[in-house]
């Protein structure tokens, strides 16, 4: 009987979750780059981190059915950041918020 972490790690990838999860990332980016770029300010270090996040998390899902394993690997990539911000901002949040 599999677990359910091998089921959440290696199990089937969604092709819509991917698609989100990548327009997603690239909204975030174009939004970042924009108010970095245009309107001169700093750049937000928390939605880089999402932007990292989102990204590895849509191009796991992105991976065909053979390639399981990477997009294991990927997924819990994305899981290390997303959670490694969230334990920045509790720690010392002005590491993130300039």
């Amino acid at each position: 009987m599999p677990s359910i972490i091998d089921k959440t790690l290696f199990g089937e990838s969604s092709r819509r979750l991917a698609l989100v999860n990548l327009c997603g990332a690239l909204l975030l980016a174009g939004q970042q780059g924009y108010y970095v770029v245009v309107e001169g300010a700093t750049p937000f270090y928390a939605i880089l981190f999402l932007i990292v996040g989102m990204a590895f998390s849509g191009i796991a899902e992105s991976l065909p059915e053979p390639r399981r394993r990477a997009a294991g690997v990927l997924r819990l990539t994305a899981l290390v950041v997303l959670v490694s911000m969230l334990i920045i901002m509790i720690v010392t949040p002005e590491l993130l918020t300039n």
